[in-house]
């Protein structure tokens, strides 16, 4: 490019701009510079000249970047960069906003803001820009023309993005519709447009060029149009520029069918087929038939309606939506009655002439559980024998259920599980038959409940109860509420009394439980004390009725302390049948014995020598006021504590009413004598004096526990004497067995001596005895122990004797009871050894009842209610056998 004269070079080969190119160039050498320096100058006057006398021309593309170098000013004016912002250069751009500016620091010709040729010249060609360069100081205007070159920045442009076009269904082949082409806003090759359509079989595109700058565009129709297959077809008209690259505008084509009525209705399938079930509620809906019509507007518009119906009566249970196509319930449905409907649904258009369609609706009806089993009692065989045997049939059952499959399969069982089941023979009949033993004492009657249960889900059921009563047989003997019954009976009661009430339970009903009581007199009975063996019925006896026992008379304890015995329970039934029962009878003891005092080895009653004295009297063993005198020594000087004599005294009864206390009734004041409380020995408060006088008189009554109490009196005389003549009169009184002596306190070694080791002699003897006793009775309990036992266990016991310590220890007696007592001396404690058993009883002709069983010894026991006190007689015993057991005379 060349303005005034001078040459434009290329300044940015990426930009295209163009700058005059300065002729001055700088040395390394100093003396290159001084050779050019004259040259520079003379270039920098010839470009100055060339502005003033000439127009400077520039080039830059539109859409440069901001910032792009135009030209160098400062250098074609001369001017160095920093006299070019010192003087203030600057461009004027006439009537509009300028584009580029002058750079301060550089004195160049930049882009300032956005060049769109477009915007600046529109369609004319070339665009050029005339600016004006202000400089001041002095105050100099040039001219500059600056020529803003096109690129292809603007695609081609669619009046409107989309056209809708309308062409009737019925168009032919060959028909043309006139389209509107793009403009483009560039100038040149870059506005040179093409056309092209997308694709379509239907249309095709034709354009028209009558001149080089005008087209005209066609759409052809190629082939006939079906609106029901494609009702809107939509097409891309694309135009190309002639740029590089090139750019395109598109706009799409709505090209729309318009409808003709050339089809009927169609539905969706010829044929539906439903399952419904039997219980689904009026109203609802059984199914949706779908009619569509390709047309539009009337021509596809259609309603639908119910033809025919088989079975006839079936089109008045559905009714049919004509707009929706909805086929409801009308009328409930019944599998049972029919399970199949057949519906003709028609659909009719609104055309000219009108179109229709048709199809077929099946419906089955499927069985739903709606129908319980029913059960049947046909045959009924009651009531059942207790006695039946297993397997025997007590009713026959039908079962029944409407529904079909699954649902009409039905179980059945039977409840209560036990004692009757079910047995199936053939499908719906059953029988119910006995599986186990009956008994009707524990059941008397069943309410027996037949279940039926369908296959369903959920399952249905059906109950029938059956009431089976049980008739008796007599298979139950009476039965006590006790194997073993324990009665008490007090002494002395009167006869007639009742002792009790014994009462058997036969759970059979009628006749067959009527019982009846009686005491069993095989081996019954009792040992009498007069001599052989009495009966049971001689002392009670049972009512047959009411089972109550009552005695036939009183009852003496000492006498009879335990009475065995069996009551006997017989039923009414055919046969009979029979239960037993044990009474054990105690009689308890009652205070009807006075004390008794014991005779000594003379016959004489009352009074045991020792050393101190001796003594021997009789006296009177009833209760009551009169005694008779005892005699005994003592000698004067007696230490306090020294025994004098010894009362004996015994109690018939037993327990309480044999315990035994003495005491001093006369004197009531401080005597010189003293009587133990529970052992009767009559001893010194303190030492003798003269001054007691020659005769000491004592009155001892001996009293027991009982209620009320009863007591005994004797009458002690004690005679003061010496010690010698106390010393003979006892050595008098057991020579001689007399009724009364005097016994004088020994004197001397020898004597002592003799005395003591005798004692000793006997003491040895003692307890050898009484171990002998120990053993012997320990073999006799454990024989007793495991002997069989009999039926009756009764009679009065033997001679038991009862040995009491000062301290007051006692027991009470049983049968065949020891005593084991210690020599005199010290403290006088017990040893008692008791057995349980009783003896057995003679022999008793006839035989025993079957049912009759004793009780093992521990459950003997646990039927005494209370303590009981059995009664012990004492006969008289030799007073040297007391001696050598060693108790005390006058226990």
């Amino acid at each position: 490019m060349s303005g005034g004269g001078g040459m434009w070079c290329p300044t940015d080969s990426r930009t295209g701009v163009y700058r005059r190119r300065r002729g001055a160039v700088r040395g390394p050498q100093a003396a290159m510079e001084a050779r050019w320096g004259a040259a520079v100058r003379l270039v920098v006057l010839v470009r100055a000249w060339a502005l003033v006398s000439g127009q400077v021309r520039y080039s830059v593309p539109e859409e440069a970047k901001v910032g792009t170098v135009v030209g160098r000013l400062s250098q074609e004016l001369g001017v160095e960069a920093g006299d070019a912002e010192a003087r203030r250069l600057r461009v004027v751009w006439q009537g509009r906003r300028a584009s580029v500016e002058v750079s301060g620091a550089s004195g160049a010709l930049v882009v300032s803001s956005r060049l769109d040729r477009e915007e600046l010249c529109g369609k004319s060609a070339p665009c050029s820009l005339r600016l004006e360069l202000l400089l001041e100081r002095p105050l100099r205007v040039f001219h500059v023309e600056l020529e803003v070159t096109d690129i292809n920045d603007n695609a081609p442009l669619f009046p409107a993005a989309r056209k809708n076009i309308s062409i009737a269904e019925l168009s032919l082949p060959g028909s043309r519709f006139p389209l509107e082409g793009a403009s483009d806003a560039d100038i040149g090759a870059n506005a040179q447009l093409s056309y092209t359509l997308s694709p379509s079989e239907h249309f095709v595109l034709d354009v028209k060029s009558p001149d080089e700058n005008r087209k005209s565009l066609f759409l052809v129709l190629m082939k006939a149009l079906d609106r029901e297959t494609v009702p809107v077809h939509r097409l891309v008209l694309t135009a190309s520029d002639g740029g590089r690259p090139s750019l395109t505008g598109t706009m799409e084509l709505a090209i729309t069918v318009l409808d003709a009525n050339d089809n009927a209705p169609q539905f969706s399938q010829s044929v539906y087929k439903v399952q419904l079930l039997e219980n689904t509620a009026e109203g609802s809906v059984v199914v949706r038939v779908n009619a569509t019509d390709p047309d539009e507007g009337l021509n596809k518009e259609f309603a639908y309606s119910i033809v025919s119906a088989v079975p006839g009566g079936s089109r008045g249970l559905f009714s049919i939506d004509p707009k929706t196509g909805e086929i409801r319930l009308t009328t409930a449905l019944d599998y049972e009655d029919v399970r199949l409907h057949e519906l003709q649904i028609e659909a009719t258009d609104r055309g000219t002439p009108p179109l229709s369609g048709h199809c077929s609706v099946e419906l089955e009806v499927l069985d739903v559980n709606d129908n319980a089993p029913e059960v049947w009692v046909t045959s009924l065989s009651v009531p059942v024998p207790e006695d039946a045997s297993v397997g025997t049939v007590v009713a026959l059952l039908s079962v029944s259920d409407r529904d079909s499959g699954a649902n009409g399969r039905v179980q059945c069982s039977v409840w209560p599980t036990s004692p009757f089941g079910l047995e199936s023979r053939f499908a719906g009949s059953y029988s119910l038959v006995l599986r186990e033993a009956l008994d009707r004492e524990r059941v008397s009657e069943y309410e027996v409940e037949v279940r039926a249960e369908d296959g369903g889900k959920p399952s249905l059921r059906a109950r029938r109860g059956v009431r089976v009563p049980v008739s008796d047989v007599n298979d139950n003997a009476p039965s006590f509420s006790q194997a073993v019954y324990t009665v008490l009976a007090r002494e002395n009661n009167a006869a007639g009394a009742e002792l009790a009430r014994l009462w058997a339970r036969d759970p059979d009903e009628a006749g067959n439980g009527r019982v009846s009581y009686s005491l069993w007199e095989g081996v019954a009975g009792a040992p009498w004390s007069g001599g052989g063996w009495r009966p049971a019925s001689s002392y009670v006896s049972v009512d047959a009725e009411s089972g109550r026992l009552w005695a036939v008379q009183p009852l003496d304890y000492e006498e009879l302390q335990v009475l065995q015995f069996e009551v006997r329970a017989v039923d009414a039934g055919e046969p009979p049948l029979v239960g037993n029962a044990t009474v054990q009878l105690f009689v308890v003891d009652e205070n009807d014995n006075a004390p008794a005092l014991l005779p000594t080895a003379g016959g004489r009653a009352g009074l045991v020598p020792f050393a101190g004295g001796v003594g021997g009297s009789s006296v009177e063993a009833a209760s009551g006021s009169e005694s008779e005198t005892l005699w005994a020594w003592a000698a004067w000087g007696s230490p306090a504590g020294q025994v004098v004599a010894k009362i004996r005294a015994v109690d018939a009864d037993s327990g309480y009413n044999a315990w035994l206390r003495y005491e001093v009734w006369e004197p009531r004041g401080k005597g010189p004598f003293r009587v133990g409380l529970y052992s009767g020995e009559v001893s010194t408060v303190r030492a003798l004096e003269e001054a007691d006088g020659p005769r000491q008189r004592l009155v001892i009554v001996v009293r027991d526990h009982g209620e009320p109490s009863r007591s005994a009196t004797a009458t002690l005389s004690v005679s003061l004497v010496e010690g010698g003549e106390a010393a003979l009169a006892t050595a008098a009184g057991s020579s001689s067995s007399s009724v009364s002596g005097v016994v004088l306190p020994a004197e001397g070694g020898a004597a002592a001596g003799a005395a003591s080791a005798s004692a000793n002699v006997w003491l040895v003897v003692a307890i050898c005895a009484v171990s002998s006793l120990l053993v012997l009775a320990l073999v006799l309990y454990g024989a007793a122990r495991w002997a069989p036992r009999a039926a009756v266990l009764s009679g009065p016991a033997p001679a038991t004797l009862v040995c009491a310590s000062e301290v007051g220890s006692w027991s009470y007696s049983q049968r065949q009871s020891r005593s084991l007592c210690v020599a005199e001396g010290g403290g006088k404690s017990d040893l008692m050894v008791f057995s349980p058993n009783l003896p057995p009883p003679p022999p008793q002709p006839g035989p025993a009842s079957k049912d009759t069983s004793q009780p093992e010894p521990s459950a003997l026991l646990n039927t005494v209610s209370s303590p009981r006190f059995l009664a012990t007689a004492l006969p008289t015993l030799p007073s040297f056998f007391l001696s050598f057991i060693g108790c005390p005379h006058g226990m």
